[in-house]
């Protein structure tokens, strides 16, 4: 949103220097950056900017849950940190935040609180923990397999370096997901598929090129298992269409799949993909 017409240029250097700074800033931040209580209040009353609190003001159309975090005095973390950073999140019934000891509004907040002390040092400005942090928490918060899903997704978007991670003092839920996790997962359901399956003992590989075209999965030499999602839909779908029959012909045997049978009927899919593993369909003939 542009500064109102009305707006002088004091006014509009310092709707600027919020907005710059995510929408939601500390007042004595933006006082320490050149702009006069006075300016602030100016701009409050004109309805340019908004209290949040007495310490924090955001811009009218900034981002809700930033100007929630500030509201009640915490950081946005955890799951709600990861969605939002792009994560792959199996599941968020609720806000995550974190705080520390001396946050008195975050007893009030309508979310999950970590209290626990962060890897990194929070600045006082920050509302969104940094990824570090995130990990830390969503390692201790979620069950293992939940976690995994995000720790793989945050190694594959290259948000975190694990040489970095390993260099902090993490908690042995961390440390074990460190040690667990792999970088190469380009969505959770690839987590998932391989994990849940790992029992198997067989070779599981994601994201193999057959006969010109890419697979989800190729279970030993020629079990082959897409999962089709929205996007399975018009001309996409001709050519997999055409791609399963190359296959076929080819000597693989193919297991279609859909996303929701994957994350809600998984004992189905288990028991799907064990069968034809009894059944050798996995070996070359």
């Amino acid at each position: 949103m542009e500064p109102l017409p009305s707006a002088g240029p004091a006014t509009a250097r310092l709707l600027a220097e919020v907005r710059r700074r995510g929408g939601v800033a500390r007042a004595m931040t933006l006082r320490h950056t050149g702009h006069s209580p006075r300016r602030i209040a100016e701009a409050v009353d004109a309805g340019l900017l908004q209290r949040v609190r007495r310490v924090w003001v955001a811009l009218p159309d900034a981002d809700v849950e930033r100007v929630s975090a500030a509201r009640h005095g915490v950081v946005l973390s955890c799951l709600t940190q990861a969605r939002r950073r792009g994560l792959w999140v199996l599941g968020e019934e609720c806000p995550h935040v974190a705080a520390g000891r001396h946050s008195r509004g975050a007893r009030s907040a309508d979310a999950i609180v970590h209290w626990s002390a962060p890897l990194v040092p929070r600045h006082p400005d920050d509302l969104e923990d940094p990824i570090e942090n995130v990990l830390a928490l969503v390692a201790s918060c979620q069950p293992r397999e939940r976690a995994l899903v995000v720790w793989e997704s945050a190694l594959n978007a290259g948000l975190v370096d694990r040489a970095q991670l390993a260099a902090l003092p993490l908690k042995a839920p961390a440390r074990e997901l460190l040690d667990t996790a792999t970088p190469f997962s380009d969505s959770g359901l690839e987590t998932l598929f391989c994990v849940r399956l790992r029992w198997l003992r067989v070779r599981i590989i994601p994201q193999v090129w057959l006969l010109g075209h890419r697979v989800d999965f190729l279970i030993g030499e020629r079990l082959v298992v897409q999962i089709d999602g929205g996007h399975h839909v018009g001309a996409q779908r001709t050519r997999d269409i055409a791609h399963h029959a190359a296959l076929l012909a080819a000597g693989y045997h193919v297991i279609r799949l859909s996303y929701e049978q994957v994350i809600d009927d998984w004992p189905a899919v288990q028991d799907v993909i064990a069968r034809a593993v009894a059944a050798g369909r996995h070996r070359a003939s």
